[in-house]
């Protein structure tokens, strides 16, 4: 199913779910019954959050060019542990 985008010239745009290569020229408008015009939009190719679109074009990147380093990472601080019994059932954060 493609989506297809239409312009009501009382109500505004509207879209509708039709199969591929069915859509019309023009359409009646579910909301008034006019007569409706077609509009081409571009097709929804990424379908994908920015944010994981980003991650993947750079794990991606990783395969061919990977990040290279030039010394071993600091370490984490941790935390000390607490040794007073009575704070061991406590959640930890």
């Amino acid at each position: 199913m493609a989506e297809y985008q239409y312009r009501c010239p009382v109500c505004g745009p509207w879209s509708a779910r039709l199969p591929m290569g069915t859509a019309e020229a023009a359409r009646e408008c579910p909301g008034c019954g006019r007569s409706s015009a077609r509009r081409y939009t571009a097709p929804a190719l990424n379908r994908m959050p920015a944010t994981q679109a980003r991650l993947r074009l750079r794990e991606e990147a990783s395969r061919d060019a990977p990040e290279v380093v030039t010394a071993v990472p600091p370490a984490v601080r941790r935390r000390p542990v607490v040794s007073d019994p009575r704070r061991a059932t406590l959640p930890r954060p």
